[in-house]
């Protein structure tokens, strides 16, 4: 539901979501990343939208040897949490280190990924325009390195048990978040898609894995603000389902907050190799 432009994700949504995040991203890629950056003496790492730096806490201790990681993100809070909390140690006990720096991670250069070993990103894909995807891939292409992008979503949602509705309110949702946002065309569902063919045309091969969410009674907190929000969305971009009879929102929040509701949410992990 979150924008680049409103920086909506607070501290305390991301830590909510965080475990969420680290159980669905593949661990396959992971191995895949750990063989491409077999020997580097020094491994920097640039992380785009960093947020609170949960891709750092989470993939810093799978990798081998000295890191450095350079947080890209607009919000100086964020960045603020980010650097404080980052992994201490690698894989193997060597060194972490991290810097902030706050800009647009719509608009980054080959000069802001200068030395960049691997570039990461966590959810942010879909909340690019296609404009900005194939820019990433120019370059990503130029610095020649790899990139894993996780966590993007790909407008499918499953619910346990299901409910008549959920079909209408996943269409809307997916249509919500291919809205235009300050001028700005969003990719939403159709963000995997697109990266895929931006890279590929840029040379890089493309490895895409799923990465679901898999809530149910042991992640109620999470689940009921996931809902909360999917259903705000939902709303939004088609009033009309707000009124249909029999309380769909109230329904689905007070199963959620009972731990009476499961929820897959399909995301997709790309790793990007360069050619």
């Amino acid at each position: 539901m979150e924008t680049i432009e409103s920086a909506g994700y607070s501290p305390a949504w991301l830590g909510l979501r965080e475990p969420a995040d680290a159980q669905a991203r593949s661990a396959e890629l992971v191995a895949e990343v750990r063989r491409l950056l077999t020997g580097a003496a020094r491994t920097e790492v640039h992380d785009l939208g960093c947020g609170t730096g949960s891709m750092g806490r989470w993939l810093a201790p799978q990798l081998p040897g000295v890191q450095h990681w350079v947080l890209h993100d607009r919000d100086r809070e964020l960045l603020r949490h980010a650097e404080a909390r980052m992994a201490p140690a690698a894989a193997d006990g060597a060194p972490v280190t991290a810097t902030v720096r706050r800009d647009d991670v719509t608009a980054l250069t080959v000069d802001d990924l200068a030395g960049a070993d691997l570039v990461t990103a966590s959810a942010l894909l879909d909340l690019l325009t296609a404009d900005e995807v194939d820019r990433l891939a120019a370059t990503v292409r130029a610095v020649a390195c790899p990139a894993l992008l996780t966590l993007t979503v790909v407008g499918e949602v499953r619910f346990d048990p299901a409910d008549p509705l959920d079909g209408e309110l996943t269409a809307a949702f997916n249509d919500h978040q291919r809205r235009h946002s300050a001028g700005r065309p969003l990719l939403g569902p159709s963000a995997v898609e697109v990266a895929t063919e931006a890279f590929t045309r840029h040379g890089a091969t493309v490895l895409v894995r799923p990465s679901p969410w898999r809530l149910g009674p042991d992640q109620a907190e999470l689940t009921e603000r996931w809902l909360d929000g999917w259903i705000a969305a939902a709303y939004e971009q088609r009033p009309e389902l707000a009124a249909r009879p029999g309380g769909y929102r109230r329904r689905r929040l007070a199963a959620a907050a009972a731990g009476e509701l499961g929820a897959t949410v399909e995301h997709r992990d790309i790793l990007v190799v360069p050619g």
